[in-house]
This record gives C-alpha cells, structure tokens and sequence, in this order.
C-alpha cells in the first residue's frame, strides 16, 4: 500500500524533501551507473582482446532494445517506484556477485558477458520506470523542474563517476571497482523506500492482459496531438546529434591534430553547456511558450552541430561545443519535460519506453554511419548533413501547431 502524496503547488521541487530524497537515490544509482561501465570495460580489456571487450560492452544493448516497451508495461503495471527498487536491488546482487567472483578467481569474459547481460534486461524496466516516477511524486507544475534537477545528477555522475571508477581500479582492480559501483546502486534502495508516491487518480483503466497494456500505451502515443510529433523530432535530434558527438569528435580532434586532450575540453564545453540548460530549467522551472523555444533551441542547436565540423582551432571548438551542449541540452531537457506534462500519468512508463526505444534504437546507426561517410566524403559534409539532420527536428517543432504552442504548467 503506497502513501498517497499531493505536495501543495507552492513547495518548489528544489525545496521539496520527497523530491530530494528521489533525486539523492537517482545521482547515487547514476553514479554506481557510471562505475560500473569503467569496472567492466577494465574488466573486459584484461581478460580478452579489444574486439571481445568492444562485444562485452554492447552485450546490453540488444536485450535492453528487445526488452523496452515491455518495460513500460511493467512499470506502469506494477507502479514505477516498486520497479525501480526491484531493478537497483537486482543489479546491485549481480554487480556485487561478478565482484566476489573476480576476487576469488579469474573467470575470463563469460561472467562479464553476462553481467551485462543482466544490466541491458534490467535496464529495459529500470529506465520506463524512472521516467514515470516523477509525476507520482510531486505537482505537475514541478516536472519541468524536476526535469532539470535530473540533468544535473546526470551531468554529475558522469563529470565523478569515471575519476572515482578509476581511483576503485587503482586501489583495488575490478573487484573493488565493482564493489564500488554495488554500494553506490544500493545506497538508493533505502532512499527510494522512503520516497512517498501519489496513487493514480480513481477510475484509472488498466488492460485484462499485459499485451493489452502495451497496444493502449502505442495508440495512446500515437493519437495524441503532441506526443506522436514529439517522438519524431526526438529521433530526428538524436540521430543528427549523437553521431557527431561520438565517433565524429573522435575523428574530429585527430584531423585536427588536438589529440585526446584537446577532445576532453571540448567534452567539457559541451557538458558545461548542456549542464548549464539544466540548472536553468531547474531553478526557473519552466520557460513561457516551451514548444516554440524547444523548437528554436533545436534549430539554433543544429547550426552550431555543423559548424563544428569547421571550426579551426581547439579555442573555437570548445566555445563552439559549449554552445551546442546549452542549446541542444535545452531541447532535450524541454523534449523530456514536454513528455512528462503531456502524457497522461497511468501511461508514462509507456511513453518513456517509446521514448528511449526511439532514441536507442535509432541513434546507434549514426555512429558507424558517421564513420563510414567521413572516410569517404571528409568531416565537414558528415557534419553538416547530421546539422540537417538534428534541424529536422526543430522543423517539427515549429511545423506542427500543437507542438509549437505545448506549453509547460506552472
């Protein structure tokens, strides 16, 4: 039985105990997240060849795909907060299990493989799931910033993960490291316990069969006025965008001749940006006429994701990738707000599932596509058509009537 919450409008998110509570259980899951991947990449380079711990790595990839929309049944079944539970309590059992194993033997690659494995399934409940929990935790006018109190913790975990996976490898190897990463996933168990959640408003429909869940959760994204245009200029962005900032960086800082010192500053533009974009929407929480802006945000975003491709020095570079990370970090953190407000509560795991299947299922094919074009047309035209690309999205935005006047409450 959950305690039943309605927070009084005027208590902002950032000042809301529940909402603290959630957001210290999702930096600390986030941040175990981030140890992790250091420890079994560690792992997986130690025990085989890079192309076997390349195969380690993308092993959850596939379940995690597969897996997702019926991820979002499953959270918006069971309640999204008892999912999410279920999920760091799992992965934390495995992480910790693959820790003692390394450190009483040396298995080879099959127990990470499977480790992985394990995270990708996992991960194809964990992540509709968390996408749902806001709305069952505090007022709707908040979820905006509720959004941006959530791009922080990721831009935390990532900036703190890697140096501490790497200082639990230096004391310890990959046992510690995944020590590490397990205590981390399970400091957010006891976190998220003490997090009150609303129930669904009386009369909330659910399908006789799971099946019949999922297929009332695609007609739902599908017939509303904004969620359907939403996922296209979703795909559209990240398949512009991610690209470029992956494998084209890469090649972009070795044509250059700026080496990976010189890709680490301008990563760190493009997260100084993209962090900045959160902690405005997390202290305004929520800006007037948010489809047009998401949309404009895009737009303006794509011509700074072109002009990359161009820019001759590495001074340029960061302050080029430090505009692109606070414009398209604007449009992402407004895309996930708009998702949050705009979909009805009982369907949000659902909608969240589309989401991110969307994005991961799509977003990885512009990374060997990427590659395979600059080596044989250059990296300004790759970095202009994925410009092109990204800029679909904001046409969407600005071509679609509801879309364009989606507004945040608040």
């Amino acid at each position: 039985m959950t305690a039943t919450l309605t927070p009084p409008a005027s208590v902002r998110a950032h000042r809301d105990p529940n909402v603290l509570r959630w957001l210290g259980a999702y930096a600390s899951s986030m941040l175990g997240d981030n140890v992790y991947y250091l420890a079994l990449s560690w792992a997986a380079v130690q025990a085989g060849t890079p192309a076997q711990a390349g195969l380690v790595m993308s092993a959850s990839a596939l379940p995690r795909a597969v897996l997702m929309l019926g991820g979002g049944v499953v959270a918006d079944r069971l309640g999204p907060r008892r999912v999410v539970i279920g999920s760091d309590a799992v992965r934390c059992a495995a992480v910790l299990a693959v820790a003692a194993l390394l450190f009483l033997t040396t298995p080879g690659l099959w127990p990470l493989a499977l480790l992985a494995c394990v995270f990708g399934t996992v991960d194809a409940v964990f992540m509709p799931a968390v996408g749902a929990l806001p709305a069952r935790i505090t007022g709707k006018d908040q979820l905006a910033r509720v959004q941006g109190l959530r791009g922080l913790a990721i831009r935390g975990a990532s900036v703190v993960g890697a140096p501490l996976g790497g200082l639990g490898v230096a004391l310890g190897g990959a046992p510690a490291a995944f020590a590490l990463a397990g205590a981390l996933i399970a400091l957010s168990i006891p976190l998220l316990l003490s997090v009150r959640v609303r129930d669904l408003p009386a009369g909330t429909e659910r399908g006789a069969t799971a099946w019949a869940d999922l297929k009332a959760g695609l007609r739902h994204v599908r017939r509303h006025r904004v969620l359907g245009p939403l996922m296209i200029a979703i795909a559209l962005g990240d398949l512009g965008f991610v690209g470029p900032l992956n494998v084209g960086l890469t090649l972009l800082a070795d044509h250059r001749g700026w080496g990976a010192a010189g890709m680490g500053w301008i990563l760190a533009g493009f997260g100084t940006g993209a962090g900045a974009a959160s902690l405005l929407l997390a202290a305004r929480g929520r800006l007037p006429r948010a489809g047009l802006v998401t949309g404009c945000a895009c737009a303006a975003g794509s011509v700074a994701v072109g002009a990359l491709g161009f820019v001759p020095g590495l001074a340029a570079a960061v302050g080029t990738a430090l505009l692109v990370g606070l414009l398209t970090g604007l449009s992402g953190a407004l895309c996930g707000a708009l998702l949050q407000t705009q979909a009805d509560p009982a369907y949000l795991g659902r909608v969240t599932a589309v989401a991110s299947l969307v994005s991961l299922g799509l977003t990885p094919l512009s990374m060997p596509f990427a590659a395979a074009a600059t080596g044989a047309f250059g990296l300004g035209p790759v970095y202009a058509v994925s410009a092109a690309v990204c800029g679909l999205g904001g046409l969407v935005f600005l071509a679609v009537p509801a879309l364009r006047r989606a507004e945040l409450p608040g």
